[in-house]
C-alpha cells in the first residue's frame, strides 16, 4: 500500500533502494542524532533495508519530482513506548538536503491519519533525544504534545545512554484540529 501528499509518496522500501538510503543514511547528521548508527556501504544499507526497514507500517519517503527515497517513516508497533494494540510509535528520518523544507511534518501528517483512520489506533507516541530540535519541531507542528523526559534512556545500536523526551498525539486531539495545523 502506498501513501501519498502533495510531495511525496511513501510506498514499502526495496532492496533496490539502497543505494539511494545509503546517499543519506551515511552522513553523520541523520542517524546518530536519531540513535542508529551510520550506514557504512550500500551493501550495509541493503542489509538494513532487509532486516529493518522491510516491517510492515515502514515506508521510504520517496520525492515525487525524482521518484527516488529521500528518507523513511514508519509506525512501529509493541514497542518501549507503544505497548497496548491500539497505538504505535512514529518514527522517521529524511536525508540532510531535504531540511528545512516541511517535508518530514508533510510525511508525518499523512502517516497519522493513516494511523488514526485506517488502522483504528487510539494514540500515536512519538519520542526524541535531547538536542534533536529537528525532531522536536516535527512532533509539535503535527500536534504531539509533551508527557515526559527520562534521563537515562539505553540507546542499544550506538552503545550510549541519554535523555529523551517522549510525546503523545491522541485519536480525539487528532479529531478535533491537529490533523490540518
Amino acid at each position: 500500500m502506498n501513501l501519498e501528499t502533495e510531495r511525496l509518496i511513501m510506498r514499502p522500501w526495496t532492496e533496490s533502494d539502497a543505494e539511494e538510503c545509503f546517499r543519506y543514511a551515511k552522513d553523520p547528521r541523520v542517524g546518530p542524532i536519531a540513535g542508529w548508527p551510520v550506514h557504512t556501504s550500500v551493501e550495509n544499507s541493503r542489509q538494513i533495508i532487509r532486516e529493518v526497514l522491510s516491517k510492515p507500517e515502514i515506508y521510504a519517503i520517496v520525492w515525487k519530482e525524482t521518484g527516488l527515497p529521500i528518507g523513511s517513516i514508519g509506525l512501529h508497533f509493541h514497542s518501549d513506548l507503544a505497548t497496548a494494540d491500539d497505538e504505535c510509535e512514529l518514527g522517521y528520518w529524511i536525508g540532510v538536503p531535504f531540511w528545512g523544507r516541511g517535508i518530514t511534518p508533510e510525511a508525518a501528517r499523512e502517516m497519522l491519519r493513516h494511523a488514526f483512520e485506517d488502522l483504528g489506533m487510539a494514540r500515536v507516541w512519538c519520542g526524541y533525544y535531547d538536542g534533536n530540535l529537528r525532531s522536536r519541531r516535527v512532533q509539535e507542528k503535527v500536534g504531539f504534545r509533551y508527557q515526559w523526559s527520562n534521563d537515562a534512556v539505553p540507546v542499544p545500536q550506538i552503545g550510549e545512554v541519554r535523555k529523551g523526551h517522549v510525546n503523545l498525539l491522541t485519536r480525539e486531539e487528532w479529531l478535533g484540529g491537529n490533523r490540518h495545523e
